[in-house]
C-alpha cells in the first residue's frame, strides 16, 4: 500500500479565495471608481443644465457612480479569478517539474 502524503497532487484543492491584499485593493478601486464616476456624472449634468439643477445633477452623479463602480467591479472580479487560475497553473508546473526530476 502506497503512503499518500497530504501534499500529494491528488489532494491539492486550490482556493478560489484571493489574498486579502488583492481583495482590499479591488474593493478600494471600486470605491474610487464610484467616486470618480459620481463626480463626472454630476459635472456633465451640471454643465449642461441652467437654473436649479440639483435633482438632475444628483441623478447624473448617482448614475455615473453606479456605472463606473459596476464596470470596475467586473474588471476586478475577472482579475481576481485570473489570479486564482494562475496559481493553479503555477502549481501544476511545479508539480510537473518535481515529477520530471524524480
Amino acid at each position: 500500500m502506497a503512503d499518500v502524503s497530504p501534499t500529494d497532487d491528488h489532494d491539492y484543492s486550490p482556493s478560489a479565495l484571493p489574498s486579502t491584499g488583492a481583495r482590499v485593493l479591488a474593493f478600494a478601486s471600486i470605491l474610487v471608481a464610484g467616486a470618480c464616476g459620481g463626480l463626472i456624472g454630476y459635472a456633465v449634468v451640471d454643465l449642461q443644465c441652467e437654473g436649479d439643477c440639483t435633482t438632475p445633477a444628483g441623478i447624473g452623479g448617482l448614475t455615473g457612480a453606479v456605472i463606473f463602480a459596476v464596470g470596475v467591479g467586473v474588471v476586478a472580479v475577472l482579475a481576481l479569478r485570473a489570479m486564482a487560475e494562475w496559481r493553479v497553473i503555477q502549481h501544476h508546473k511545479a508539480t510537473a517539474e518535481r515529477d520530471d526530476r524524480s
